[in-house]
C-alpha cells in the first residue's frame, strides 16, 4: 500500500510538469501531498528543500521558463561574469571557491609585519595555479583544491601575486641583503617546489599576453623574480627564449624591460648561460635587421647597443663568438670576390651583412681600452674596405657611404689611424658631376635606408646633390677627427689635391661652393698644425711625447674641429626635424585666408581673369589653387603691381595687397626647407 501511495503523487507531478504551475497551485499540491503521504513529504524535506521553498525562488525565476524544471537540481556555479565573484546572502559557499574576501585576507598576510608562513605562500601559489588553469582551460572550469571563478577574482589574484609576492618570498628566505644567493638560504628547500610551479605558470601567462601595458607590468614582476629563475636551469632557458622574442620585435618599453630581464638572469647564471644567450641574441639580431626603414631603425639600433652590452659581460667568452662571426663574413666576401656571380655578391651586399659589420665595429670601439678584442680590429677593417671595393660603381654609393661611416667611427673610438680618404675622394674623381641629368627631382635622395640605387635614380639631379652632401659631411667629420694629429698636414695632402682637381673640372656652382669652403678650412687647420709643430723640441719617434702633444692640441681646440662642431649641431637639428616629420606637422598649421570679394564683383570680373593669370604666373608651384576668384580679379585689374609683388610687404602701401600676399611664398618655403619625406 505504501508503494502505491508513493507512485500516485509522482504521476500527478508528471502531468502537472507539462503545464505552467503558479506558486499558489504548487503550494496547494504540496499541502495535499503532506496529508496524503507524510513519509514522502518528510523525505523531500530532508533531501530537497528547494522544492518545498518554491514560493521564495519562483519570484526570481519567473522570467525564465526553462529553469522551472531545473530548480530542484543542485549544481556548481560556473561562468566568467563578474556576478559570480559575489555570493548571495545566506547561500552556501562552494568548496574550494576563491572569493574576494579570501584574496584580501591573503594579501593582508603578505603585507603584514609579522613572519611569513610557508603555508600562506604555498596556498597563494596554488590559487595562482588555479587561476592559470582557469585561463588556459577551454570551458573555464578546473579540477583542483581551489577554483577561481569570475574576472574580478582572477584579476585580484594576479594583482596580489604581482605586487606583493616577491617581497614576501624575499622576507621568508631572509634575503634582506641585496645580492644574496637564494639557494644558500636556509628555507629555500621548503619553498623550492611551489616556486618552480609559480615560475612556470608565470611564463605561461607571459606567453599568452599581447597587450603592451600588461606585458610591461608582468616584465617588471619577472625582473623581480629573475633571482629565483636563475636558480633553475630549465626554467631559465624557457624564460630567455620568450624574453629574446620580446626583445627583438615589441614596443620600445617592452624591449627595454625584456633586455633588463635577460641581463639579470644571465648575470646570475653567467657560466652556464652566457654562450647560449650570446648566440641566440646575435642570430635574432641578424634575422630582424634584414629590412631597414625609418620605422625599423630605432629597434635595430637598440638591439645593436644592447648586444654590445651583453658581449662586454665577459670579453674572453665574447672573443670566440666575434672571431667566428667575423670569419664567416670574410668567407662570404672571399666567395663573392673569387666567384663573380650575382648570388655571391648578394650574400655581401645586403643589410644583414652591413649591420653585422656595424655591430662588431661598435663592440671593438666600446672595448678599445681592453686588450681582449683588439686583435680583431685589423681583420674587421680589411673586411669593410674590401666590401667597398667589391663593386665600386655609382649604384652602390650608398653602401660605400655606410661602410665609410663605420670606419670613421671605428677610427675615432679606437684611436687608430684608418685610411678612409681614398674612398671619399674617389667619388669626386670617378663621377662626372657636369653631366646633365635626365630627370628632375624636387628633393635630394635619402641614402640612410638604401644600399643600392636604381638606374632611374642615377639620372635624377637629386642623386648628385645627395652624393655631394654625403662626401662633404664625411670628409669634414674625418678630417675633424684627425685635425689635432701631429701628421695632419701630411694626412690632408691627398684630400687637398683631389678637391682642387674637382674644383677645376666641375662647373656646377652649388657643388664647388661647398667643397671650396671645406678646402679652405682644411688648409687653415693644416697651417695651424704646422705652426704648432714648429715649436716641437722632442723627436717624432717618442710616442709618449707625441700623444701628450696631441692631447694638448685637442684640448686647446683646432679651427677645423670648431667648425665641425658648429656644423654638426645644425645638421643634427635638421635630421631631428626630418625624423619627427615636421613637414607633416607644418601642413596641419592654420593658413591665413584672403578676404573674399563680393559676388557682384566676381561676376563682373569673370571674363577678365584668364589672360593675366597666364601672363603672370605665381612664383611658387600650386599657388593658383589657393587663389580665390575675386583675388584673381584684383591681380588682373592691377597688372602693373604684379612686378612689385615681392616689395609689397616692405612698402606696406596697401593693406589688402599685404593680406593677399601674406602666406603664399611662406608656404612654399616651409615645404621645401622642412620636408620630412626626404628622409
Amino acid at each position: 500500500m505504501k508503494n502505491k501511495k508513493m507512485n500516485k503523487p509522482s504521476s500527478e507531478n508528471e502531468s502537472d510538469s507539462e503545464e505552467e504551475l503558479s506558486p499558489e497551485t504548487h503550494k496547494k499540491s504540496l499541502e495535499k501531498l503532506k496529508k496524503i503521504d507524510p513519509d514522502f513529504y518528510n523525505f523531500l524535506e530532508e533531501n530537497d528543500e528547494n522544492l518545498l521553498n518554491f514560493e521564495a525562488d519562483s519570484a526570481d525565476d519567473a522570467s525564465d521558463k526553462d529553469e522551472d524544471d531545473k530548480t530542484h537540481i543542485p549544481g556548481p556555479i560556473t561562468g566568467d561574469s563578474d556576478e559570480s565573484d559575489f555570493e548571495e546572502e545566506g547561500a552556501k559557499p562552494v568548496q574550494g571557491r576563491v572569493t574576494l574576501k579570501m584574496v584580501a585576507q591573503w594579501q593582508a598576510e603578505l603585507q603584514g609585519d609579522g613572519k611569513i608562513k610557508l603555508k600562506s605562500l604555498t596556498t597563494i601559489i596554488k590559487v595562482f595555479n588555479a587561476a592559470m588553469l582557469r585561463a588556459t582551460s577551454e570551458d573555464g572550469t578546473t579540477e583542483g583544491e581551489f577554483k577561481v571563478e569570475g574576472s574580478s577574482v582572477f584579476n585580484a589574484v594576479i594583482q596580489m601575486c604581482v605586487l606583493y609576492l616577491p617581497a614576501a618570498i624575499k622576507k621568508y628566505l631572509g634575503m634582506e641583503q641585496s645580492g644574496k644567493d637564494p639557494q644558500k638560504c636556509k628555507h629555500f628547500i621548503k619553498i623550492k617546489g611551489p616556486l618552480v610551479s609559480y615560475l612556470k605558470d608565470l611564463l605561461k601567462l607571459l606567453g599568452g599576453i599581447s597587450s603592451d601595458n600588461i606585458l610591461t607590468v608582468l616584465l617588471k614582476h619577472l625582473h623581480q623574480m629573475s633571482v629565483y629563475i636563475a636558480c633553475f636551469n630549465s626554467i631559465s632557458k624557457q624564460a630567455l627564449k620568450k624574453l629574446i622574442t620580446l626583445w627583438s620585435n615589441s614596443e620600445e618599453t617592452v624591449r627595454v624591460l625584456a633586455f633588463l630581464c635577460i641581463l639579470r638572469i644571465t648575470r646570475n647564471q653567467q657560466a652556464a648561460l652566457l654562450n647560449l644567450v650570446l648566440k641566440a641574441m646575435y642570430l635574432t639580431y641578424v634575422k630582424n635587421c634584414k629590412f631597414v626603414s625609418p620605422s625599423t631603425w630605432p629597434g635595430i639600433n637598440f638591439m645593436r647597443r644592447s648586444l654590445v652590452e651583453m658581449f662586454t659581460l665577459d670579453l674572453n667568452v665574447a672573443y670566440h663568438h666575434v672571431f667566428l662571426y667575423i670569419r664567416q663574413l670574410a668567407i662570404h666576401l672571399r666567395n663573392a670576390i673569387v666567384v663573380q656571380k650575382i648570388e655571391n655578391r648578394q650574400a655581401v651586399y645586403n643589410w644583414q651583412f652591413v649591420n653585422s659589420l656595424h655591430l662588431w665595429a661598435d663592440l671593438i670601439s666600446a672595448t678599445s681600452n681592453k686588450p681582449q678584442l683588439q686583435p680583431l680590429l685589423y681583420p674587421l677593417v680589411m673586411v669593410i674596405t674590401h666590401t667597398i671595393k667589391l663593386v665600386p660603381t655609382h649604384q652602390y654609393y650608398p653602401l660605400r657611404f655606410h661602410c665609410v661611416e663605420i670606419l670613421i667611427n671605428l677610427s675615432k673610438e679606437s684611436d687608430t689611424f684608418i685610411p678612409v680618404l681614398p674612398f671619399l675622394v674617389e667619388v669626386l674623381t670617378t663621377y662626372d658631376f657636369n653631366k646633365k641629368h635626365k630627370k628632375v627631382s624636387m628633393k635630394p635622395l635619402d641614402f640612410s635606408c638604401v644600399l643600392r640605387l636604381a638606374k632611374s635614380q642615377l639620372a635624377e639631379n637629386g642623386f648628385k646633390d645627395s652624393v655631394i652632401d654625403r662626401v662633404y659631411g664625411l670628409l669634414l667629420e674625418y678630417m675633424a677627427n684627425q685635425s689635432y694629429s701631429i701628421a695632419f698636414p701630411d694626412i690632408s695632402l691627398l684630400a687637398i689635391m683631389q678637391i682642387k682637381q674637382f674644383l677645376k673640372s666641375c662647373s656646377v656652382s652649388n657643388y664647388t661652393k661647398r667643397l671650396r669652403q671645406l678646402l679652405e678650412k682644411i688648409e687653415e687647420n693644416s697651417k695651424f698644425i704646422e705652426r704648432e709643430r714648429a715649436k716641437v723640441s722632442f723627436a717624432l719617434s717618442d710616442d709618449k711625447m707625441v700623444a701628450a702633444w696631441e692631447a694638448r692640441i685637442k684640448t686647446k681646440g683646432t679651427p677645423l674641429l670648431t667648425f665641425f662642431e658648429s656644423w654638426n649641431k645644425v645638421n643634427k637639428i635638421q635630421k631631428r626635424k626630418k625624423i619627427t616629420k615636421n613637414d607633416e606637422i607644418a601642413g596641419e598649421l592654420p593658413m591665413i585666408k584672403r578676404q573674399k570679394i563680393s559676388e557682384t564683383e566676381d561676376k563682373v570680373s569673370k571674363p577678365e581673369n584668364k589672360g593675366p593669370l597666364v601672363l603672370f604666373p605665381s612664383d611658387s608651384e600650386g599657388e593658383e589653387d589657393n587663389f580665390k576668384l575675386g583675388e584673381e580679379v584684383e591681380e588682373a585689374e592691377k597688372p602693373k603691381k604684379v612686378k612689385t609683388k615681392k616689395k609689397a610687404n616692405k612698402k606696406k602701401e596697401n593693406k589688402k595687397e599685404t593680406k593677399a600676399e601674406i602666406n603664399v611664398p611662406d608656404k612654399g618655403d616651409v615645404v621645401q626647407d622642412f620636408s620630412v619625406s626626404d628622409w
